[in-house]
């Protein structure tokens, strides 16, 4: 007796050709395999080049950011070093006028002309003084404010009522808003206890 395959060699033919596709299908499967593999690592590639240019970008901004910052703190340092410099060109002037004045006073026994020039030495001072905005506080006659005013007592007055400046011992000082010395006043208690 024949066996099926002996009795249809077309059909053993057949059956060993579609063995044969089966057979050329794990090799195609990796070719593809093998060509996802090199997709992958160029992507890999790709992304880890884009990574270290990004990451050198970010540490060349970090070093830009350190450089401005260094430099920033350069120029205010020299801005606070030199602000007082326009003050002290016009004070320079004031210095020159008060030893004027003494080399005057050294030669005149009248004490008069020395005390004009004094004088006219003050208000030239404060003439300074107020061009870089630096103005005293009014005192007298003022309401006692303690962010402008120190109170180095306090004394009764019948022509003031509490509260109100009514002696001067030293001249406060203010440049724009900001007080840089307050003015020493006597402060009004009000009229005498006995009144």
């Amino acid at each position: 007796m024949q066996t099926p395959e002996e009795q249809n060699p077309s059909d053993a033919t057949q059956a060993n050709g579609a063995s044969q596709p089966q057979d050329a299908q794990p090799a195609d499967d990796t070719a593809a395999q093998s060509q996802g593999d090199q997709a992958a690592d160029a992507i890999v590639a790709a992304l880890r080049d884009e990574l270290a240019a990004a990451q050198d970008r970010t540490l060349r901004m970090q070093a830009e950011i350190e450089n401005l910052r260094r430099r920033h703190t350069r120029e205010l340092q020299e801005v606070q070093k030199y602000a007082p410099l326009p003050l002290a060109k016009d004070l320079l002037s004031v210095r020159d006028n008060l030893q004027r004045a003494i080399e005057a006073a050294e030669k005149v026994d009248d004490a008069s002309s020395l005390l004009e020039g004094v004088r006219m030495v003050v208000v030239q001072l404060d003439g300074v003084l107020q061009q870089h905005g630096i103005q005293e506080i009014a005192a007298v006659g003022e309401a006692f404010n303690p962010d402008r005013h120190e109170a180095i007592g306090t004394q009764p007055s019948t022509e003031h009522p509490a509260g109100i400046i009514i002696g001067l011992a030293q001249t406060g000082f203010m440049i724009h808003d900001r007080v840089i010395r307050p003015a020493l006043v006597m402060v009004s208690s009000g009229p005498p206890e006995g009144n």
